[in-house]
């Protein structure tokens, strides 16, 4: 059997209330200029796959990424239309990781099809110059044709480790992909009544959907 041609190519302090009226980005260290512009096509050779299925791309990304240091997805188009109708009208939410203390969360902002974290935190006390520390990059340059939306990231290491990403990813579909009203009035009430959010709700939903469940710091035997 001969061997198929790869399709990739190598080419001042702000109030609570900023967070969610924001309608842009925070600023981010992990892009050089040129990679606010990413598309499919900057890294991904159309013309390679345009004759297969999605089912093909699907299985082509999926091996492609699982030797990279970062975290991917392919989404159903249908699914992603529910996501993105609904960050039109919610284009911001906050999502929660488990600590050894408690829990940090973390902000996101849609700007276009990126969707940028920083922790809240880094937001309080650097304002303006808080720094992306996720992106997550969506393709929809073959939803029509072929039914996906590609996704993949860049993160901060300094900040993040993989499976820390991959939470607040799966939080995006749990929050905002949802059939449970009562799971997506959440970002409702934070980007419409914020005066109303109340930050356990987020807690108490990603309990239980048991996405944290892997990152909850194991606890030794008590020595009393």
């Amino acid at each position: 059997m001969s061997c198929a041609s790869s399709p990739w190519d190598t080419p001042s302090k702000p109030t609570l209330s900023s967070v969610w009226s924001r309608r842009r980005p925070w600023g981010s260290s992990l892009h050089r200029e040129d990679s606010l512009k990413k598309t499919l096509s900057s890294f991904f050779n159309l013309e390679m796959v345009k004759d297969k299925t999605g089912e093909e791309i699907r299985q082509i990304w999926q091996q492609y990424f699982a030797t990279k240091d970062t975290i991917y997805a392919v989404i159903p188009a249908e699914k992603f239309d529910l996501i993105w109708s609904r960050a039109q009208k919610c284009p911001s939410f906050l999502c929660a990781l488990p600590r050894r203390e408690g829990y940090e969360f973390f902000v996101g902002q849609w700007s276009g099809s990126e969707l940028h974290f920083t922790a809240l935190i880094n937001i309080q006390t650097r304002g303006e110059a808080a720094s992306s520390q996720l992106v997550l990059y969506h393709f929809p340059e073959l939803k029509e044709e072929k039914g996906i939306v590609l996704m993949t990231a860049e993160m901060d290491s300094t900040f993040l480790k993989i499976p820390e990403a991959q939470c607040i990813a799966n939080q995006v579909q749990l929050f905002y992909a949802t059939d449970r009203q009562e799971t997506y009035g959440l970002v409702e009430t934070f980007n419409l009544r914020p005066n109303e959010f109340k930050y356990m709700s987020v807690i108490a939903e990603l309990e239980q959907s048991g996405l944290a469940a892997e990152l909850r710091p194991s606890r030794g035997p008590d020595t009393a």
